[in-house]
């Protein structure tokens, strides 16, 4: 940051960011927080995390990670050394000079945004807000939400933005189990309220991560991360739909997306699957498209894809109940042994996870379910609680389908092919073998 600009701005802020005395806060403290908080610990900043569910809380402070891509042995470092502490007490916001809001924005039963939690948290800033803040909103959310939503409730006290305290959108960029990205080496899109702002909070950032890329306005931040998500939404879409295609032409989608891509150009390679997971891709393309309704618009593009990636859970089910048909057998009665219920592989998350909602239809055609997945040890399905059985020759040979729904690396192919009756592959595990008994999407 310009140095200039600095002295105009809030030489003192930009002095702390320099000298690491800044006081950070992170308020929301799941897969986006804790990273976030660490990240900030590892840069040399003292760190308050705050989050409301209590036992968080407790597991933190005593240097429990909850959180796979934060091991606890970090997390207890930068306790051991009054780099990081958590709390549920907002009154910690009084100390801090930069707050980074990182809470779930989850949709509503109609699929509208739910921005409680944002709200909730602005709330509590308010309360605490004094001169000389930056507030940066992460939490995905709909264009305008920052300039709409929380810069009026920030000015309610009289503090004017750009002047008393400063206020940005800097969308999160996790990607919960991905080794090669985590918070430092992944660009951080930066858009201020003002240009001030914005300078500001690149300088504040820029101390922990990488790369900073700025954006001229709020409302352009939060739009990329919206197209980021849609992005992926609807080329998933179409993969899913190629695989409706293919199996209607009697075509292996498999192989034809492997010969696609050896085109050196001009194609990135999608992978059908059994329904879209976890925090952002299944979510955020709904906030664009609520947003847009308000202004007349249908977002016709993105509908139809979410259409597709709603139904494969359903399609996933009706692979069963065939490879059952073939079996002579039929759902009602039948031993159905999922493994993973994640909604990616080699992570414990299982927010809007597709394996739920097969594991739902399938109760409601009375067959038993079980499950295996030892990122996730038990899960609640309408008040009914499942636990993941570990894997063994005697599970497997129960099972009149087993049925691959996360591609957990720890899952031995070979065996479960030796051992299972039926098999229904959802993410191409079995590539490679020929064998009646395999189901590929």
């Amino acid at each position: 940051m310009d140095q200039t600009l600095c002295e105009k701005v809030d030489q003192l802020l930009c002095e702390k960011i320099i000298t690491r005395t800044l006081r950070v806060a992170i308020i929301g403290l799941g897969y986006v927080g804790l990273p976030l908080a660490t990240a900030f610990a590892e840069a040399g900043f003292r760190v308050v995390g705050i989050d409301v569910d209590h036992e968080k809380i407790v597991r933190a402070n005593r240097g429990e990670s909850y959180i796979p891509d934060i091991s606890s042995s970090i997390l207890q470092k930068f306790i051991d050394t009054n780099f990081l502490h958590f709390t549920s007490d907002f009154a910690a916001l009084d100390e801090v000079d930069a707050i980074s809001i990182c809470v779930p924005t989850p949709l509503g039963k109609t699929r509208e945004p739910d921005i409680s939690y944002i709200i909730s948290a602005i709330k509590h800033v308010r309360t605490h807000l004094h001169s000389g803040q930056l507030i940066v909103l992460e939490s995905t959310t709909y264009p305008g939400t920052t300039n709409e939503i929380v810069l009026p409730e920030l000015e309610s006290t009289g503090l004017k933005v750009g002047v008393d305290f400063f206020l940005a959108f800097s969308p999160e960029r996790i990607d919960p189990g991905n080794s090669d990205f985590a918070i430092r080496n992944t660009p951080k899109i930066v858009g201020g309220v003002t240009p001030i702002c914005t300078e500001l909070a690149i300088s504040f950032y820029g101390a922990a991560i990488e790369q900073i890329v700025p954006a001229s306005s709020t409302q352009s931040a939060e739009m990329t991360k919206l197209l980021e998500n849609t992005f992926r939404a609807v080329n998933i879409g179409l993969a899913n739909e190629f695989a409706i295609i293919c199996e209607k032409l009697n075509v292996n989608v498999w192989e034809v997306i492997d010969a696609a891509a050896t085109k050196p150009y001009g194609f990135m390679r999608f992978f059908p699957g059994p329904g879209l997971g976890g925090h952002c891709i299944p979510v955020d393309p709904h906030y664009l498209s609520w947003k847009l309704k308000t202004l007349g618009y249908t977002t016709r593009f993105i509908e139809l894809a979410a259409e597709i990636n709603a139904s494969m859970p359903h399609r996933v089910v009706n692979k069963i109940n065939q490879a059952l048909n073939e079996q002579r057998r039929c759902l009602n009665g039948a031993t159905i042994l999922i493994l993973g219920v994640a909604y990616k592989g080699n992570v414990g998350d299982t927010r809007e996870s597709p394996a739920l909602e097969i594991i739902e239809e399938l109760m409601e055609s009375k067959a038993v379910v079980i499950y295996n997945d030892e990122y996730a040890q038990s899960i609640t399905i309408n008040h009914r609680t499942f636990r993941s059985q570990p894997i063994s020759s005697g599970l497997l040979r129960a099972a009149d389908c087993v049925v691959i729904v996360s591609d957990h690396n720890y899952y031995d192919i070979p065996f479960v092919l030796e051992e299972a009756r039926c098999i229904v592959d959802t993410r191409n595990m079995t590539r490679g073998y020929n064998d009646e008994k395999i189901h590929r999407l």
